[in-house]
C-alpha cells in the first residue's frame, strides 16, 4: 500500500496508517445512551438468520480535519446520510463479520477477533478509509461529494444480530453448487482478499442463476484451468487421496483471489496440531477433482466460514452435468470432527489459550 495510486495520498505509516489519523478510539471515551423501550427477546428455535437485531448499536465517526470521535453505544436507528457519499455511489466501505458464544460457563466471548480485525484493517487500507487499532463491523465513507476520491468523512457502526442456522436446510445439512467459469469473483491484483460489498453485491447474478438451476451458493472458477477458489459465504477443504497418493486436506490458497477466513485459519490450525495427514494450501481445479472422484480418492468436501462454521458438500453442477461429492457417505467424519472440535472451542468446553476475548454483558452507563 506503500505505492497506493488509488487517489491515496498520506503517506503510510506501519503504526497507524495515514499520517492523517493522529489517534484511535478508545473504549475509556465510551459514551453510552440507553434505549428506553426494549423490543421483546425473540424465540431462538425460529430465527430466521440476519433478521432480528439488538437494541443497540455503536457508531464512530472520523474526519480527515478532527480524527476519531468518541464511540457512542445508542439505540439501533436508521442512519442519515448525505445522498453524495461516495459509500454510495463508489462502493468506499467494508465489513467484518464474527459471532459471539456463550460458553458452558454462561460467559459470553468472542472468538479470535484479532484475526477479523487484522482482516478489517487490510480492507481499510485498500479502500483508504482511515485505520485504526481495534474496531469491527461495518466502514463506510461519509464523503458528502461526487468523484472518485480519497474519503475525508467516514464512519463505522456495529449492529449486533442473532442468529440460527445460515442455511434454511439446516446447520449441518449439505449444500449443493453451481459452478461455470462464465462468472469470475475475483482476480489478481484485485480486491478479493478484502471484505468489501461490493465484492458480494457484484456476486448476487449469479447467485441467482445458481438458484434457478436448485443449487444453493456459487463455486467460483479462476483461470483458463477453472481453478477451484471459494463458495459465496464460504472457503473450501477438500480431503482426498491426492495424485500422488497421501492422505490430504487442502485448501486453495490465500494469493488474493480469496477471502482469508478465519475459520478456515482455525481449521488448518486444528489440522497441522492433529498431525494425522498433510494439511496443503495448494491450487487445486475442476479436472483435478473430478479425476480423482473417478478413481475414488474423493473423501469429503466442505465449506467454512463464521455463518456456516462447517457445511459439506455433496454436488456440484458443472458443465451442463451434476458431479456427485461423497461427503456424506463417507461419515462425513473430519467435517464432523472439525465441527465438533471448533464448537467446543467456541463454547469453552475445550480451552485454548488466546482463542477468546471475554467482554462484560452489562457496562454501566456513564
Amino acid at each position: 500500500f506503500k505505492d497506493c495510486n488509488n487517489g491515496c495520498s498520506a503517506e503510510y505509516t506501519e503504526e497507524g496508517g495515514s499520517k492523517e489519523v493522529v489517534d484511535t478510539f478508545k473504549a475509556k471515551d465510551l459514551i453510552i445512551t440507553p434505549a428506553t423501550v426494549l423490543k421483546e427477546k425473540p424465540d431462538p428455535n425460529t430465527l430466521v438468520f440476519g433478521t432480528v437485531f439488538t437494541d443497540h448499536m455503536l457508531t464512530v465517526e472520523w474526519s480527515s480535519e478532527s480524527g476519531w470521535e468518541k464511540p457512542h453505544i445508542k439505540p439501533l436507528q436508521n442512519l442519515s446520510l448525505h445522498p453524495g457519499s461516495s459509500a454510495f455511489h463508489y462502493a468506499v466501505e467494508l465489513f467484518e463479520g464474527l459471532k459471539a458464544f456463550r460458553g458452558v460457563d454462561n460467559k459470553i466471548r468472542l472468538f479470535r477477533p484479532k484475526l477479523n480485525m487484522d482482516r478489517m484493517y487490510r480492507s481499510a487500507m485498500r479502500a483508504t478509509l482511515p485505520t485504526f487499532r481495534l474496531c469491527l463491523c461495518t466502514f463506510a465513507s461519509l464523503q458528502p461529494s461526487l468523484g472518485v476520491k480519497k474519503p475525508t468523512k467516514a464512519l463505522i457502526f456495529v449492529i449486533l444480530s442473532p442468529v440460527g442456522p445460515y442455511f434454511s436446510s439446516g446447520s449441518f445439512n449439505p449444500v449443493s453448487l453451481w459452478a461455470n467459469p462464465k462468472y469470475v469473483r475475483a482476480w489478481k491484483g484485485g480486491t478479493g482478499d478484502c471484505k468489501m460489498g461490493g465484492n458480494y453485491g457484484s456476486s448476487l447474478f449469479a447467485q441467482c442463476e445458481a438458484i434457478e438451476n436448485a443449487c444453493q451458493q456459487v463455486l467460483w472458477l479462476y483461470g483458463e484451468d477453472n481453478q477451484i477458489t471459494e463458495v459465496g459465504t464460504m472457503n473450501l477443504f477438500l480431503y482426498w487421496i491426492n495424485e500422488n497418493g497421501e492422505e490430504e486436506l487442502a485448501t486453495p490458497p490465500l494469493d488474493g483471489i480469496i477471502l482469508p477466513g478465519v475459520t478456515r485459519q482455525s481449521i488448518l490450525d486444528l489440522a497441522h496440531n492433529w498431525g494425522e495427514f498433510k494439511v496443503s494450501e495448494r491450487y487445486l481445479t475442476m479436472d483435478d477433482l473430478t479425476t480423482a472422484l473417478e478413481e475414488s480418492r474423493v473423501r469429503e468436501m466442505f465449506g467454512s466460514g463464521t455463518a456456516c462454521v462447517v457445511c459439506p458438500v455433496s454436488k456440484i453442477l458443472y458443465k451442463g452435468e451434476t458431479i456427485h461429492i461423497p461427503t456424506m457417505e463417507n461419515g462425513p467424519k473430519l467435517a464432523s470432527r472439525i465441527l465438533e472440535k471448533l464448537t467446543d472451542i467456541q463454547r469453552v468446553s475445550t480451552t485454548i489459550q488466546g482463542q477468546h476475548i471475554k467482554f462484560k454483558e452489562n457496562i454501566p452507563a456513564s
